[in-house]
């Protein structure tokens, strides 16, 4: 059995048991048949493996309820708390089912826009996303920029009714088949480092983008190069205020570097 090493209070051993078997008794049952061939596939290096087939095995687990699982209940999620979400984590990796496609979404915006979103992003964005109907991909590192969010140079002005954004981003991880971009842009003309920012949400499918896949030697295009001319977005599609995108941006990163990679430390115990 996996375990593991998280120093996660679990105040009622029984329940946590019956709720273990609750999962692995699900995942016997369901992750069988054609959902069977998928065990074992995507991961880190294994991005690139069935990806449509994983993303229909994503959307099956989100029409039995086990995406958002840490969600509050308000926002559809199952509101299942820590250690719920551990045992979750553990059981699934001990399965060997496969990687999921929605993180970036699941895990990074949806908790984003629960944070800091409006009522109607988040009633616009919260529900395909917990669906996997709609995938994202993260704008935020830059050619001359590398990690150094502070440094980005792509720029958004404010025009009528839309953001129209130029620049270039780089290390898009599933740029590729997303349909949505959240982006760090400075839209504050002579503003620099964190200061002037603002986080928008982009979409992918439009003549002012352009997806370049970057090919790895694992042989997949996990990472992309991302190209924005004149791209546009609607004016309320910014989250938080204009130019106060920097706290968006690390309230983000404050949620990945939370549960959001307990999938990840289940698997590479496992292995």
């Amino acid at each position: 059995m996996v375990t593991l090493a998280l120093p996660v209070l679990i105040e009622n051993p029984a329940e946590a048991e019956a709720f273990r078997a609750e999962i692995r008794g699900w995942l016997e049952e369901h992750l069988t048949g054609e959902w069977a061939t998928l065990k074992g596939l995507g991961g880190p290096g294994k991005d690139h493996e069935a990806i449509e087939e994983r993303l229909a095995w994503n959307r099956y687990l989100a029409q039995h309820g086990w995406t958002g699982i840490g969600w509050p209940t308000e926002h559809g999620g199952r509101g299942l708390s820590l250690w719920q979400q551990v045992i979750f984590h553990e059981e699934y990796a001990r399965s060997h089912a496969p990687a999921r496609v929605n993180h970036l979404g699941e895990e990074l915006l949806g908790p984003t826009l629960m944070a800091f979103g409006t009522p109607e992003q988040q009633a616009r964005f919260l529900p395909p996303i917990l669906a996997v109907e709609e995938l994202w991909a993260q704008g935020y590192s830059e050619p001359d920029a590398g990690s150094d969010l502070a440094n980005v140079k792509t720029r958004a002005a404010l025009t009528g009714d839309e953001w129209v954004i130029d620049g270039q981003k780089v290390w898009t991880s599933n740029a590729h088949f997303s349909d949505w971009l959240f982006v760090i842009a400075r839209t504050e003309p002579g503003s620099s480092r964190h200061h002037g920012l603002s986080f928008l949400l982009v979409p992918l499918d439009q003549d002012g983008v352009e997806v370049r896949p970057i090919e790895q030697l694992t042989g997949g295009s996990e990472f992309n190069e991302v190209f924005l001319t004149g791209a546009r977005t609607a004016a309320d599609l910014v989250v938080g205020e204009p130019g106060q995108g920097w706290g968006v941006a690390m309230g983000l990163l404050g949620f990945e570097r939370g549960v959001s990679i307990l999938a990840q430390l289940v698997e590479f115990d496992r292995e």
